[in-house]
């Protein structure tokens, strides 16, 4: 099999393994290149909330729109100054090579996920499941997570 499209290619990349699938909720973990600990995530949901954390740590990509907030100043709290820090995210040293990301992998599934942009208020990149070497644009999270879905659907039906 030609493992071309298996690359990580940008600063923010992160391999997505899938272990589990449970009434439509998926667990698993993702991995990059700045920490040789796995972050768990119990949900399609959860992941995103995580990486979009990551990001802001990397400050790359960098967002096209500021976060926006509609409570009054009074009930406004302070915003923390490092809130990847309280997620547990660690700093900008690169500690494990593109090799190493690579060889992590899911008992379901595994993803490389390249986020290029964030704007409009969502992500826009490329997508690789790994098992089938298949890379695929996506110009929102709505569409990352349909695209995770649709390939563990497939994955599945074979098991069946």
């Amino acid at each position: 099999m030609d493992n071309s499209q298996n690359y990580i290619g940008v600063p923010n990349g992160v391999v997505f393994c899938v272990d589990m699938v449970k009434k439509y909720v998926l667990e698993g973990r993702f991995y990059h290149a700045y920490s040789t600990e796995a972050t768990e995530v119990s949900s399609l949901h959860d992941l995103c909330l995580k990486l979009e954390l990551f990001f802001d740590e990397l400050q790359y990509p960098y967002p096209g729109t500021d976060r926006r907030f509609f409570l009054d100043e009074k009930s406004k709290k302070e915003k923390p100054a490092e809130p990847w820090r309280e997620a547990g995210l660690p700093g900008r040293t690169r500690i494990m090579s593109d090799d190493e990301l690579l060889s992590k992998h899911g008992d379901l599934g595994t993803f490389i996920l390249r986020v290029q942009h964030r704007q409009n208020s969502t992500w826009q990149g490329r997508i690789t499941w790994v098992n089938e070497n298949k890379t695929l644009q996506f110009r929102s999270v709505w569409e990352l997570t349909k695209l995770i879905e649709e390939a563990l659907d497939t994955v599945s039906e074979q098991e069946d």
